[in-house]
């Protein structure tokens, strides 16, 4: 379980990243949803201690991270949106490596890194080196390394990035199995991952947590207000053009109005992406 409290970073430029951001996550998988620049990376770059926040708290199982960054590095799995790797270096022996910069038992990394590499699906280039790897491939290897020795604590930034279809569907399958029994911190552009595979997102748009709750009580405040339309709406106080998308070359609009706002205007359910966009547009006019 981890809880923060009034966390603010400020970076040399003047760039306020965090503002007075408090959440508390409990153990599962939680995801952290807003467009480039609402502040996840540097959020989870402070969870992970790679940084310090300016002021305010934070609590990992009774222990302040503040004061004792060590215990949470003990316990965490951790992957960068952007990583770089020892250019000379195998996939096997780059986890080897880490294994023994993560403390993990000799006897015991063995084991784990070949099951590690199973999941990922890289045995078969487990000798090849990581530098020359595909987009994808070297992803997987982040996975990999992020899970080596067993950590209580999971931060990943853009997973899936790279991955092909089946590698996104492992991975989930991955995700899913582990969170059980783990906090996962999930931060990525996909809403319909977070919305599958997430019990609680934190919504974030320049800094500010907007909102944090399971994805049910997220939506909630859409229910009877989300339509779905082929028709532009006319420019009427109270709706707003949530989404708009092309099948076979046709437009399809979701849309938020509390009336009808077109003819042929469809009452759908709302979801998390509808949330999303309507927090969005809802920060643009104030």
């Amino acid at each position: 379980m981890l809880t923060i409290k009034n966390i603010n970073k400020e970076y040399a430029d003047g760039t306020h990243a965090l503002k007075d951001v408090s959440l508390h996550l409990p153990s599962g998988m939680i995801g952290l949803l807003g467009p480039n620049g609402a502040g996840k990376s540097s959020l989870m770059r402070t969870l992970a201690c790679l940084q310090t926040p300016d002021d305010g708290q934070m609590i990992f199982d009774g222990i302040d991270l503040r004061k004792s960054p060590d215990e949470l590095r003990k316990v965490l799995g951790y992957l960068p949106q952007y990583f770089g790797v020892y250019p000379h270096m195998s996939c096997q022996a780059l986890l080897e490596h880490m294994a023994i910069l993560k403390g993990v038992d000799k006897a015991k990394s063995a084991e784990q890194i070949s099951s590690l590499l199973e999941l990922t699906n890289l045995t078969d280039v487990a000798h090849k080196k990581v530098a020359t790897f595909s987009g994808g491939m070297r992803q997987r290897f982040g996975i990999a390394q992020a899970l080596l020795g067993n950590p209580k604590i999971i931060i990943m930034d853009e997973p899936t990035s790279g991955l092909d279809p089946v590698e996104r569907e492992r991975l989930h399958n991955l995700l899913v199995a582990i969170s059980k029994e783990k906090l996962v911190i999930l931060s990525t552009h996909i809403v319909e991952d977070i919305e599958n595979l997430c019990h609680h997102v934190a919504l974030l748009l320049k800094g500010e947590v907007i909102d944090s709750a399971d994805v049910k009580t997220l939506i909630a405040p859409l229910e009877g207000h989300i339509w779905k339309s082929h028709s532009e709406p006319a420019p009427i106080n109270g709706v707003k053009v949530l989404s708009k998308s092309y099948r076979f070359g046709e437009p399809s609009l979701r849309l938020y109005s509390k009336t009808k706002p077109t003819e042929d205007a469809i009452l759908v359910e709302p979801s998390l992406q509808d949330r999303y966009f309507f927090e969005l547009l809802t920060k643009e006019a104030s």
